[in-house]
Order: structure tokens, then C-alpha cells, then sequence
């Protein structure tokens, strides 16, 4: 029986044992973000819940009431595994989210510069060129100190900084699959331009998009944590693993250093597993690097 592209693509990402690993640590994190109000033992952002008498608790401490605190407790009584749970769904949702929005508006932007080409073309990969001789944090460093603090505006700031990624990968495999016999052939045809787009280019751009998203994801993460580390990111009342690890960073010194320590590990992990399914994805969809 032959085996389907799909088929192909699993196994080929199944040979790598690191692949593997790091789709089981990503299955972890992301069931951990759906699941955070329902598994957490505490909501860390429940005042009614929070006693200053528990405040930088060390791990595996117990409270006046009989509670344990596993990962021990920051500076205002909360527990830092229930914090951790609901940063990791903060983090992730935003990364996520801002990801595909900027994955739909590069998808857009670049197949409409490779098929219409001319000015059009020129414009839109001379913006994208501007976009990409700034650094990333720069640029949504600007617009937050413009747009403010919350959920919206980190998004849009992370929109800001990924859509030209994708507009130059679909740019450039557009380019590739116009001049193929088979797109000169339905225009040959007289197709319509919408169905040679749909039809022909789209399915053939999206490999590589597949992997670029998945990277950017994790880029996005790093950037919102870093964004919120510096108190420009996610407001106090929707904290995510940056402002965790903010938290903890003035008590580092004093040795308290779980306060910090473990919303690092947990953003750590989620980076690296990402990475991981990534890179194996990169191998599994291109035909060039199969072994």
C-alpha cells in the first residue's frame, strides 16, 4: 500500500527521538494553559484566596491553614504552581493568537505581491524590507509605549513585528510555483485569477508557512515575556510567565529564588519543545532534506 504524504510526514517527523520529546513536553504545556482553572489549586489572582501571611514561602512550605505549597509562594502569598498554570495560558494564548492573525496578513499580502507583481510588488518588499532592518523589540517597544498596556495591544504589537516574515516566505515560494508548467497551463485555461491562487499557490506556500508559524510562536513567547519583564507587556491583573519572573527578580539576591526560578523553567521548557517540533518539521515537509 502506498503510503499518503501525510504518512510520509509522520514518519519522517517520528524519527527524531528530540521531535518526539519535545511534541510530548508541548502536549504537557498546552493541556496545562486549556486546563489552568480547573487543575491549579489556588486562583493566584483571587484576592479572597491570597494571605500576605504566605508571602515568599520556600517550596514544599505549608500554610497556617494546612495548605502546601509545592513551588513555594511570591511575594504576595501566591502560589507559584497556580501561577505558573495561568501564565503559561496567558503567554500561550497571546502567542498563539498573534501568530496566526500575522500568519493571515503575510498568507495575504505576499501572494498578492508575487501575482500582481510591478509597483505593487516593489512597494510591498520595500516596506517589508524597512520592517525587517529594525530589531523586533524595538518596534513593539514603540508601539506599546504609544497603544498602552493589555491583552489587544500586545497582539497588535506582536502582529507589528511577524507579518513580514511570513509576506517574504510566501513572496518567495509564490514566485517559484508561478513559473511552473502547471500554473502557465491554467492560465493557458483562462482560469480565474482567485482560483489559480487558491487552487495552485496556497497549497503549495503553506509547507513552508507551516514551519516558519511554528518558530514564531515560539519567538512570539520569548518576545511577550521579555515585553512583560520590562513592565510594558501584559497588565498585573493578567500576568504572564515574563511578569512572574519579574516578580521574583528583585529577591533573587536574597536567595529567594524560586519566585523567578520556576515561571523561567516553565517558559524555558515551552520555547524549547516548540523549537524542537519545529526544527523536525522544517525536515519532515521539505523532500530535499529526507533522508
Amino acid at each position: 500500500m502506498e503510503e499518503t504524504p501525510l504518512q510520509r510526514v509522520w514518519f519522517e517527523f517520528a524519527a527524531s527521538k528530540l521531535a518526539i520529546a519535545g511534541l510530548m513536553m508541548l502536549g504537557v504545556v498546552l493541556i496545562i494553559a486549556l486546563a489552568a482553572p480547573w487543575i491549579s489549586p489556588q486562583n493566584p489572582y483571587d484576592l479572597a484566596q491570597l494571605d500576605i501571611v504566605d508571602a515568599r514561602l520556600p517550596p514544599g512550605s505549608s500554610s497556617s491553614d494546612g495548605k502546601v505549597f509545592l513551588l513555594g509562594t511570591d511575594d504576595q502569598g501566591r502560589d507559584m504552581l497556580s501561577g505558573i498554570f495561568y501564565g503559561l495560558r496567558a503567554s500561550v494564548a497571546v502567542g498563539v493568537a498573534s501568530t496566526l492573525i500575522a500568519l493571515m496578513i503575510g498568507l495575504s499580502v505576499g501572494l498578492l505581491a508575487a501575482f500582481i507583481g510591478g509597483r505593487i510588488e516593489i512597494l510591498i518588499m520595500r516596506l517589508v524590507d524597512i520592517q525587517l532592518s529594525f530589531p523586533a523589540i524595538l518596534i513593539a517597544l514603540v508601539l506599546l509605549a504609544v497603544l498602552g498596556q493589555g491583552v489587544d495591544k500586545i497582539i497588535v504589537a506582536l502582529v507589528a513585528v511577524q507579518w513580514a516574515y511570513y509576506t517574504r516566505t510566501v513572496r518567495a515560494t509564490a514566485l517559484v510555483e508561478l513559473n511552473k508548467e502547471y500554473v502557465e497551463a491554467a492560465r493557458c485555461l483562462a482560469l480565474s485569477p482567485l482560483r489559480i491562487v487558491f487552487r495552485h499557490l496556497l497549497p503549495n506556500c503553506l509547507p513552508p508557512l507551516i514551519v516558519v508559524a511554528t518558530v514564531q510562536v515560539a519567538a512570539a513567547i520569548a518576545l511577550e515575556a521579555t515585553l512583560s519583564f520590562l513592565g510594558l507587556g501584559l497588565p498585573i491583573t493578567e500576568p504572564s510567565l515574563g511578569l512572574l519572573i519579574a516578580n521574583g527578580y528583585t529577591y533573587l539576591l536574597s536567595g529567594k529564588y524560586w519566585i523567578s526560578f520556576f515561571p523561567g523553567l516553565a517558559l524555558l521548557v515551552t520555547i524549547v519543545a516548540i523549537n524542537l517540533v519545529g526544527d523536525q518539521l522544517r525536515d519532515a515537509l521539505n523532500p530535499r532534506l529526507l533522508r
